[in-house]
């Protein structure tokens, strides 16, 4: 009985921990995320696109830049690194965060920059 039991568990915790995995990182479009920013909340996620403006302030710890996707504009909060340029083919990865709720709708939605890769 305790052999059985154990050659059903295995795969079922197997499966349990790969789908964690899955969910641990999407990549959801961002008009997904505009569209259903509840979803993300406070979730890792990784988008891919093009660095449509970025700017900084000497001395501020805080740089911010634009990413697009073909389905919408989505603004990324970095600490710290090189903001990437204008025209940057980027996938970011990042926390979904925003500044407030007011009616349901999401204010300030934004990616707060955990890691980012340039392509190509």
């Amino acid at each position: 009985m305790g052999r059985s039991t154990a050659r059903l568990i295995a795969p079922l915790t197997l499966v349990m921990m790969l789908s964690g995995c899955a969910l641990a990182l999407r990549s959801p479009s961002v008009a997904e995320l505009k569209y259903n920013p509840g979803r993300y909340q406070n979730r890792t996620v990784a988008i891919n696109g093009v660095v449509t403006s970025s700017w900084g302030i000497p001395l501020v710890p805080f740089k911010l830049y634009k990413v697009d996707d073909g389905t919408g504009e989505m603004t990324v909060v970095s600490q710290g690194g090189r903001t990437p340029s204008k025209g940057s083919r980027v996938r970011v990865k990042g926390r979904v965060s925003d500044v407030a709720t007011f009616g349901g709708q999401a204010v300030g939605l934004h990616l707060e920059q955990t890691g980012i890769s340039f392509k190509r």
